[in-house]
């Protein structure tokens, strides 16, 4: 599902650079359900903007889910995104304007993957799948964080993507409400799907099948954790 090879990501700082992904290579096979650990700073977040497509690698090669990703225009790029993964943020990103169903629904417009008659009931049938049906009419701000989460899983899973990455998808939850949502994505990992998450909690080492700390943009571990 993903191969990264000796990629290099660097930004610019003054009249230097700044090094957040350091030579790193590590493959991801369909199915795993991988934790990225380490320290503020160590290139999580810039290794999972580079999975997505979100960010290019100033060197090395990206391959996610059949395409290397350093050789698609912006356009096709956005393309394979819409069809292959789904991507979960700390702080939601849900627009305020629109209901619960309507947030869930979007990605599929933009997307055209699912037909236009389906897309509520597809919508409906998400929120169901992680227990928050019930608040599809609401608009974001009436939520609680967990139930805001739910829609954002909900969301990332419209166009059934075989790749969902996550990043820091806990981190503004309680420690309750943060192991109910770390429990949607086990399950949604036993039915087959491609799970990168990066996580700080002490907690996803009992859920993960991998857990892969990064320091300073390199890989220095790389563990299986669960039988």
């Amino acid at each position: 599902m993903i191969e990264v090879t000796d990629v290099v990501k660097t930004y610019p700082l003054g009249e230097g650079e700044v090094v957040a992904v350091d030579r790193l290579s590590l493959s991801v096979a369909a199915g795993e359900f991988v934790a990225v650990v380490g320290r503020s700073g160590s290139g999580k977040t810039t290794l999972l903007n580079l999975l997505a497509g979100i960010d290019r690698p100033t060197a090395g090669t990206v391959r996610v889910a059949g395409a290397e990703l350093d050789g698609l225009s912006e356009s096709a790029l956005a393309g394979w995104r819409g069809g292959n993964v789904g991507l979960v943020f700390q702080f939601f990103q849900l627009l305020p304007t629109l209901t619960v169903a309507e947030n869930v629904m979007l990605p599929m417009d933009f997307a055209a993957k699912i037909p236009a008659v389906r897309r509520r009931d597809r919508a409906m049938e998400l929120l169901e799948r992680v227990g928050i049906g019930d608040q599809a009419g609401k608009l974001p701000a009436t939520l609680s964080g967990g139930q805001q989460q739910r829609t954002a899983i909900a969301r990332a899973l419209a166009n059934d993507p075989p790749l969902l990455l996550a990043d820091e998808p806990t981190g503004n939850l309680d420690s309750h409400t943060a192991q109910a949502v770390l429990d949607v994505f086990a399950d949604l990992n036993a039915e087959g799907r491609t799970i990168v998450v990066v996580s700080h909690e002490r907690d996803i080492r009992t859920l993960v099948n991998r857990e892969i700390t990064l320091v300073d943009g390199r890989v220095v571990a790389d563990e299986g954790v669960r039988a």
